[in-house]
Order: structure tokens, then sequence, then C-alpha cells
């Protein structure tokens, strides 16, 4: 076991692969690297430091995962949305709750655990792979919303009732606009109030009245209230409505929004943007 860890740590290689590589190898760890390399294996360890910023977002039923790699090319290939759909129907079937746990377990049909699964992707497609993040909405007496945006963005919205389109219409408006809470009663005090300090100053620096100002606040706490809360936001479908004024007697109980790529140096670009046209076409 010592051995075909030192080899692992080596090639990146999975544990079957490098237990069966030594065997073969009588136990000659430069062999079986040799041999792993040959196998095409081994090459996964060398990708292991570059940048995965691409990918897709897969979006299936009430689970979504982000799986990244190093171009988009790769990322649209059918080997590579196999695997994020073979990944999305193992989380389906699994209790673990974070990457690290789900990439020990063992594909059921494969017999081999999804880091070696996602090893040997990394060497048949010829980039760094990676799990990155994955959410599962279990609704035992409410329904999911879900929307996927080219493998872009992709949502999943828990909601009360059982109206299908207006659960999507609603998922759609959250990957289009990015809302942080689902209403005001979610933005936590601290960040309210730093938001009124700084409407606060700004007004001051303008030399307004200190007599209006806070009647300002009032009007521009509204504005910020529109920005990052789902209900107050204008319907992008039709401006002249908010969700709130869609949803009727719905609650919109809780949404996850993934982009690919977020928080990674990549280059830059306004999915945003794209689904606000998408609806409209």
């Amino acid at each position: 076991m010592k051995d075909i860890m030192t080899l692992k740590d080596k090639t990146g290689a999975g544990i079957k692969d490098c237990k069966e590589a030594l065997e073969k190898c009588g136990g000659n760890i430069e062999k079986a690297i040799a041999l792993l390399r040959e196998k095409g294996i081994a090459s996964a360890a060398k990708k292991a430091d570059r940048i995965a910023a691409e990918g897709a977002v897969g979006v299936f039923g009430n689970i979504m995962v982000e799986v990244n790699c190093e171009t988009d090319f790769a990322g649209k290939s059918d080997k590579f949305q196999d695997l994020v759909k073979k990944i999305a129907e193992h989380i389906a079937a699994s209790t673990a709750q974070s990457v690290e746990l789900l990439l020990k377990e063992t594909h059921k049909k494969d017999k081999k655990t999804i880091q070696e699964i996602v090893t040997e992707a990394t060497a048949t497609i010829g980039e760094k792979i990676s799990i990155r993040r994955f959410e599962r909405i279990a609704a035992a007496n409410a329904m999911v919303g879900a929307y996927s945006h080219f493998g872009k963005i992709g949502v999943l919205v828990e909601m009360t009732g059982k109206d299908a389109d207006l659960a999507k219409n609603v998922a759609m408006q959250i990957a289009a606009s990015n809302p942080l809470y689902v209403d005001e009663t979610q933005v936590p005090k601290v960040e309210l109030e730093k938001e009124r300090d700084i409407l606060r100053k700004k007004a001051k620096a303008e030399k307004k009245p200190d007599a209006i100002i806070e009647k300002m606040l009032d009007g521009q706490v509204k504005k910020y209230y529109a920005d990052v809360c789902l209900v107050h936001q204008p319907f992008i479908k039709d401006p002249s409505k908010k969700i709130s004024d869609i949803l009727g007697g719905v609650k919109v109980l809780r949404f996850t929004r993934f982009e690919l790529g977020e928080g990674i140096e990549k280059k830059s670009e306004d999915f945003a943007e794209e689904v606000k046209k998408a609806s409209k076409a």
C-alpha cells in the first residue's frame, strides 16, 4: 500500500490503476510510472497546477454541478458533457454533502471512485478537470424550478405550489438578475446599515439638508432592495411587474445560482446579459 500511495502521488493516477501497474511491473515504481504514462493516465498529474475555469454547469432535475476544465472547446465536447452527466447522476443517488466526500465515493456502475473517474477523464480529454461544487435540493412538500443557460449559468429554486412555468420563469430571473436574497428579511442588519451609511455619507457630500437625508435614505434603501432581493426585482419578461406580482401567493423558499468560473481568474463574460436577451427572444 505504501508503494501504491507513492505511485499515486507521483502520477496522480487512481489507486486501482497504481495497484495494477505495480503488479504488472513486479513492484518497480519507475517501470510502473512508465506504464501509466504509456496508458495516458499519469499525464493527469502534470496538469494539476493549471487553471481550470471553463467547463459546464450541469442542471439535471434537482441536481446542479459545476465541473471545470481549461478550455471552452473541451467543455463543449461530448466526452466532457457525458462526464458531467455521469457525475450528476451519481450525486442524485449520493448522500455526500461536500466535493471532498463525493470524490471518495465509488461509482455504482464503473466500480471506481469519482476521483479516479475524474483523473482518467483528465488524461483522456487532455486538460485539467475538477469538480468545483454541487447542489442538491430535495423538496418533499414543494417544487424545484431549474434553468440552465448554455451550461454557463445554472439555477435551482425551491418554491411552494405546482406551477412549472412560473418556477422556470423565476429560475430564469435569478440567472439573469443575480439576486442575493429572496426578500428583505434575509438581508443582514449589518449589511443594511453599511449600505445606509454609504448613502448617508454620499448625501452629506452633496450637501443635502440633514432634515431630509433620512427620508431620502428610505427611498434609496428600496432601490437597494430591488437590486439584491428577488421579490422586489422587475420581472425580466415584463419590467412593469415585480417578481412579487407574478408570484401571487406562491413563496420562494430558497435558491442557488452557479455561474461558470465565478471567482476564478478568467476572461470576463457577461452571461447575465445573455440570459436577458434570450428571455426576450
